[in-house]
């Protein structure tokens, strides 16, 4: 099979290579974030991320070659509105060493620790996507809007409010756990209460965040789980709403009712998630047979029982959208139906083969995509009429 063949064949299967690469990039990105110290695992998100990212971008993003393109993706058309139509993309590069010095110093002034934590590797991903931004190919256009919506995405949900607790309590060395407090560890409890554990939320002693105590049915005592920020999924939550929202802006012209149902599916699978991981963790310590185990129960569950819920939901979230939102190409021009959503073409217009990195392929002005070799064969654009000349000028 010659490699044209076989990465048509591939082509032919993009739902599940992309949902693989995907679950792929994702789990590469929550490791570099949440790192589990001591573990094989600490280290192996990087081959995710580079691996995950290229299998992604070679199945959902044709490679084009020749021309300028016309982007009307939400991503694009927001990015224009908030520059004043490209003109303050300019200062991208000064705004991204801004960004990076700024994260520096406010942990040399500020923050109790001079070292880099997760909320600062957030920060610098932002800082280093606009440094980089306009250094990335026009052809790249829709990659560097999806890195740059990701890492702004990742900064709102992750950062941003944990700045504003922390300036809110005018304590900027503070461990903010809020989102603990209000929205993990009653809804933990409750589910407990359902499963027949008698359990209690309350304040520990030296810790901001909440503590959820309970008696394990084979040992005579009192266990108490902290349930902080960095244990509560949050970033794992915050990863998906990311991701899911630069594919939404950087893949579509105009959402549909449905697609913002699966937003809204996707979001509470998402938090729902969190509080199952959370009550597994207690039920695996409920259930424990001695002493001795169950503490050790409780981290063997608290590193890996996170991972495979994540993988799990995110696996049926991705699979649901590649299902009922598929990635073929729809019509363009006038025949496209307007209530429903659009989607960038990825066939060739003469052959209505589909586009490859492998076969190069160009796209005329008016939108239309073009294996190089079938344009060749004719003088006029078959969409538009342009000449060919002018096509590939």
């Amino acid at each position: 099979m010659g490699l044209d063949r076989f990465a048509a064949h591939l082509m032919r299967h993009r739902p599940a290579i992309s949902l693989s690469a995907l679950l792929m990039a994702c789990a590469g990105v929550a490791l570099l974030l949440d790192r589990p110290k001591g573990s094989l695992l600490e280290w192996l998100g990087i081959p995710f991320v580079v691996v995950g990212g290229v299998v992604l971008t070679w199945c959902v993003w044709p490679v084009e070659a020749g021309l300028a393109r016309k982007s009307r993706t939400l991503a694009n058309r927001f990015r224009r509105w908030s520059t004043f139509n490209g003109r303050l993309a300019k200062g991208f590069p000064a705004s991204g060493v801004a960004t990076v010095l700024a994260d520096l110093l406010y942990n040399v002034f500020l923050s109790a620790t001079v070292s880099l934590q997760t909320e600062d590797a957030i920060v610098l991903l932002a800082g280093f996507t606009l440094i980089a931004y306009r250094f990335a190919p026009a052809r790249l256009e829709r990659e560097r809007d999806f890195v740059l919506v990701f890492s702004i995405a990742l900064n709102a949900i992750l950062v941003v409010p944990l700045l504003a607790a922390r300036l809110y309590y005018t304590d900027f060395e503070r461990s903010v756990d809020v989102y603990s407090w209000v929205a993990l560890a009653p809804q933990t409890s409750a589910v407990l209460s359902l499963f027949g554990v008698a359990n209690s939320v309350h304040a520990v002693a030296g810790a901001t965040a909440p503590g959820l105590s309970f008696t394990p049915r084979n040992i005579p005592m009192n266990v108490t789980v902290v349930i902080t920020t960095a244990c509560s999924g949050i970033y794992s939550f915050g990863i998906f709403a990311s991701a899911f929202v630069a594919f939404v802006l950087t893949e579509y012209e105009r959402p549909s009712r449905r697609f913002w149902l699966l937003l809204a599916l996707g979001f509470t699978a998402a938090y729902v998630a969190n509080v199952l991981r959370m009550v597994v963790i207690v039920l695996v310590g409920y259930y424990t047979d001695t002493q001795q185990t169950d503490l050790q129960n409780m981290l063997v569950a608290h590193s890996y029982a996170g991972w495979l819920i994540f993988l799990g939901w995110v696996s049926l979230f991705w699979w649901s959208v590649f299902r009922l939102l598929p990635l073929d190409s729809e019509p363009t021009g006038s025949s496209l139906n307007q209530k429903s959503v659009t989607r960038l073409e990825t066939c060739c217009e003469l052959c209505s083969g589909i586009l490859t990195p492998v076969v190069p392929a160009t796209r005329c002005g008016c939108g239309a995509y073009y294996h190089r070799a079938c344009l060749e064969s004719v003088e006029h654009c078959p969409s538009c009429n342009r000449r060919r000349m002018r096509i590939e000028a």
